[in-house]
């Protein structure tokens, strides 16, 4: 059984047991998330909500908190001396999904 889910403004594909890292949550490690807004069950008989599932929702734990890739910013203007470089690192979360119950 898998569910489409909105997590945080984005649209996700979860399954039992699995894990997923989306854009860091505001909750600790270690606690149980409740998600409501799911879009779409699927598995033997697919429900399609519209826009939500009514009486579903998916289930997940808080596993770390963690930095992603660095990406670096260039800027250049030519035949002028300037150069700029600068990095960022996005923020994650990995959550593990326990549960997904409906109707």
């Amino acid at each position: 059984m898998y569910a489409i889910v909105e997590i945080a403004g984005r649209q996700y594909r979860v399954e039992e047991n699995k894990h997923l890292v989306v854009n860091r949550l505001q909750a600790q490690t270690g606690t149980t998330i409740e998600f409501d807004k799911v879009l779409m069950l699927g598995g033997e008989k697919i429900s399609v909500g519209a826009p939500i599932v009514e009486g579903a929702s998916v289930t997940a734990t808080v596993k770390e908190h963690s930095k992603g890739d660095k990406v670096l910013v260039f800027k250049k203007k030519r035949r002028k001396g300037y150069t700029k470089k600068n990095g960022f690192r996005h923020f994650h979360t990995l959550l593990k999904i326990e549960s997904i119950q409906s109707k």
